[in-house]
């Protein structure tokens, strides 16, 4: 491929991020689910501070690094997560490569769409107080709500949303509602920590989540910090990468990349202190994932004074962190779609929100609804979509970033702007400590090696 070829595939020129407008996208990128329902319960199980300070490090040696390499990518390559790679280097095979990202953030927006559309459907539940009317078994509510036809209702509204946000553009569309939300998101965020702390016995659940016991720390706790330091910031998936290719060259992406990190940490700090007051203040056992957001939370705001506001706050910031991911997910597969086909943005989200949310649907009709019964190793279809993109695309997404930017790309630093002992340590991190990580987590995940 010539470069004349190269260059029709870039995006519009006048696609651009003000540098503010950058740092919010990115953080809102960042701050995802995950970050609320599992940070703060394996900060809690792998030594509280002492796991939190493991966590700092890991984000340091493999975060971070990455985050900048993709953030310069996007940046120098001015294309899509595909076209990148190949401006760069003038290798046609490297967008092969570039393609398996496309097609991890096409997969994860499909099954994510889904568990966006619950925190929607509970936020509206909790504001009204329905969710807690006729019984308390909350466990039962959520199951009778996922396995009916509702779900898909939410999943679209959540697809539409997404989908006429990217439509009006990078400035006028994503930056927009970054600013809008972010700010709001860090505001009800505050409050729901006040709230928690205030609660009577917040402090043994404060104790559970920051205690430092160092005695837990080892092998798997490391591993466990590796992988939520690669997760929690969006890599492997395209996302920072096309966000890259909007931002100013002005603007330095040590410093963003800096900035992004200390969001990302701020907000799961904070996470851990609003769950876990809450969980230890009405007795409730400590976990992770949908079963502490949809099931033992819900417990916890039934028996809360004003427990409707501030169950509805709950939802509403895992709704706004819900779609701040989202968008910027759904944006990798619609900038290739604009570059491959020269469509234009709003056919392009439109095409490619209808496709997510087709290929969702039996993610969303297999949790406890009519394609349940689908299984395959004990996994139906919407945990075998997680799991392959989670642990088998995003890894491999994030190995490729590593080696592009540490051997296949010569000027990675004249882009990042880092000269001297900085690029060397970057490049140091990039060619010989994350791909290894990285591999150590891939096989730690699939259950190939134990510890």
């Amino acid at each position: 491929m010539n470069s004349q070829q190269a260059k029709k595939q870039a995006p519009p020129i006048n696609e651009r991020f003000s540098k503010s407008g950058f740092i919010l996208a990115a953080i809102g990128s960042s701050v995802g689910l995950g970050n609320m329902w599992k940070f703060p319960y394996i900060t809690g199980k792998y030594g509280g501070a002492a796991f939190f300070l493991l966590f700092i490090i890991c984000l340091i040696i493999v975060g971070l690094p990455i985050l900048l390499a993709e953030m310069t990518i996007g940046r120098g390559g001015r294309g899509n997560a595909s076209v990148s790679l190949v401006n760069l280097t003038g290798k046609k095979y490297w967008g092969a490569f570039g393609l398996l990202s496309i097609l991890t953030a096409f997969m994860i927006m499909s099954y994510y769409a889904v568990v966006a559309g619950w925190t929607l459907h509970y936020t509206l539940e909790s504001f009204t107080g329905v969710l807690f009317q006729s019984g308390s078994d909350y466990k039962d509510k959520f199951l009778s709500f996922a396995s009916g036809y509702w779900p898909l209702f939410w999943q679209a509204v959540v697809m539409l949303v997404s989908g006429w946000i990217i439509a009006r553009g990078v400035s006028g569309g994503i930056e927009k509602f970054n600013k809008i939300l972010i700010p709001g998101f860090l505001i009800i965020l505050l409050i729901l920590m006040f709230r928690s702390l205030t609660l009577p016995g917040a402090a043994e659940g404060v104790s559970f989540f920051l205690k430092p016991d160092f005695s837990k720390l080892g092998a798997e706790s490391a591993l466990i910090a590796l992988g939520h330091a690669f997760f929690s910031l969006s890599l492997g998936m395209g996302c920072m990468l096309t966000y890259g290719a909007y931002v100013d060259k002005k603007q330095s992406l040590g410093g963003a990349t800096l900035a992004i990190g200390f969001g990302d940490l701020v907000y799961a700090f904070i996470a851990g202190l609003v769950i876990f007051p809450t969980v230890f203040s009405y007795g409730l056992k400590p976990g992770e994932g949908v079963g502490l957001a949809f099931m033992a939370l819900p417990a916890a705001f039934s028996q809360m004074p004003f427990g409707a506001f501030f169950g509805g706050l709950f939802f509403l910031l895992l709704a706004i962190a819900a779609l701040t991911s989202a968008i910027s997910i759904l944006e990798v597969p619609v900038a290739y779609a604009m570059s491959k086909w020269n469509w234009s943005r709003p056919k392009a989200a439109i095409y490619v929100s209808v496709l997510c949310y087709l290929v969702g649907v039996p993610a969303a009709l297999s949790v406890g609804g009519v394609l349940s019964p689908l299984q395959l190793g004990g996994k139906g279809i919407f945990d075998w979509m997680d799991f392959i993109t989670s642990y088998i695309l995003m890894p491999l997404g994030g190995l490729i970033v590593t080696l592009f930017t540490g051997y296949a790309w010569k000027r990675a630093g004249e882009e990042a702007g880092l000269t001297g002992f900085w690029y060397r340590a970057w490049m140091v991190l990039l060619r010989f400590i994350a791909p290894v990580l990285i591999v150590l987590v891939f096989l730690y995940s699939v259950g190939i090696i134990k510890v």
